[in-house]
């Protein structure tokens, strides 16, 4: 998948990376960088506000996961299970976020997890820079569902009355 695919396909279906101009800066099979400007993510102080930067570092995670699974030829939903972040300074300008697995060798026995079972998770790391500094640490597990699973899930919920 290239970049520019990536971005597309985020903008199109989270549309919050598109109001908070998130660009895919490049995809590696090992990593994924994603950049934010200053606006429109600023907050009451003229720096980032801290929500703006979670997202973009979950976004940065859910894109590595969503990219090696799609190279594989893998269908599936993704959803965020849990996450931390941690804020190590303010942000005043445009800022990275680029995500790596948490155990990379682990990686194979995710994925045959996930087509033998039908759900798996992963854990993804993921650091914030701005202007060559660390600004913030991101660590989530993201859970992928085959998608007849995460079909069959939806179908069990109650409707609402």
């Amino acid at each position: 998948m290239l970049a520019v695919e990536l971005e597309r396909y985020m903008h199109a279906h989270i549309p919050l990376s598109k109001a908070m101009a998130i660009a895919v800066a490049s995809i590696e099979s090992d990593a994924v960088v994603l950049t934010a400007p200053l606006e429109p993510n600023t907050n009451h102080r003229d720096t980032v506000f801290a929500g703006s930067a979670s997202a973009v570092a979950i976004l940065a995670g859910w894109s590595l996961v969503h990219v090696r699974l799609r190279a594989e030829g893998i269908g599936n939903r993704l959803v965020l299970q849990r996450n931390s972040m941690e804020y190590l300074k303010p942000i005043a300008g445009q800022f990275t976020a680029r995500s790596s697995l948490e155990q990379p060798e682990r990686w194979r026995q995710f994925s045959a997890m996930l087509i033998r079972k039908g759900r798996a998770r992963v854990g993804v790391l993921a650091v914030l820079e701005q202007a060559g500094q660390l600004v913030g640490k991101f660590a989530g597990d993201f859970v992928a569902l085959a998608e007849n699973n995460a079909q069959d899930l939806s179908r069990k919920r109650p409707s609402s009355p």
